[in-house]
């Protein structure tokens, strides 16, 4: 059975089939690792196919024929990430016995990627406010949280089914909410990074905690 990552890389690969081709391996990693730094130094508008192509040591007619355009380039990067996000996120929460342990791996995950990757956040910023504006983005963006929504969901109907948690809405609710609120906190942490946020992220696990547990 394919992993959580697994599904929601597959579900975005659907909705590019057309448009891009397959490329993995090292020079895939450096491809993307270029377009992400591009993008959190200069925005997408300044992450042309030549600056990329220079910083990941390939050719710019290399990314022309792999991703046609800059926009499916910065998706696959989006997509990447989330698929490396979402299996460390499915190992960590392996490992939780009470809603306890379930909320303050959720909390930590968070806290951990604005503290140690801010550029992904960037990232996903960038791509929303990409996909207002181009229509096949936007369908990617939106088959992308889509899938990333029900593979959360589904963590949480796991959770359920073994005692770990006590759903109080649609497992696919519940995931709506807390990525709410992971959005909202990255935006503000990252906006104020000098602010003590200890208060805040102890009132997001009480709102958590009364969606997941007694």
């Amino acid at each position: 059975m394919a992993s959580a990552a697994e599904r929601v890389v597959e579900s975005g690969s659907r909705g590019r089939a057309s448009k891009s081709k397959s490329l993995s391996g090292e020079r895939a990693q450096r491809i993307v690792e270029a377009m992400r730094r591009s993008v959190a130094q200069h925005g997408t508008a300044g992450s042309t196919f030549e600056r990329v192509a220079r910083e990941a040591g390939v050719s710019r007619g290399l990314l022309h024929y792999y991703f046609g355009t800059k926009e499916q380039l910065l998706a696959e990067a989006v997509r990447r990430d989330c698929q490396l996000r979402l299996e460390r996120l499915e190992q960590q929460l392996a490992g939780a016995q009470t809603a306890e342990d379930f909320i303050g791996l959720l909390a930590q995950h968070l806290q951990d990627m604005i503290r140690e990757d801010p550029d992904f956040v960037t990232l996903l910023f960038e791509l929303f406010t990409l996909s207002r504006r181009n229509e096949d983005i936007a369908v990617e963006y939106a088959n992308l949280m889509g899938a990333m929504r029900e593979q959360v969901a589904g963590m949480l109907t796991v959770a359920q089914e073994e005692g770990v948690l006590r759903l109080h809405a649609d497992p696919e609710a519940v995931a709506e909410i807390l990525f709410s609120l992971g959005d909202g906190f990255a935006l503000r942490m990252l906006t104020e990074p000098d602010r003590d946020f200890t208060a805040t992220i102890h009132a997001g696990i009480a709102c958590a905690r009364a969606l997941l547990a007694d």
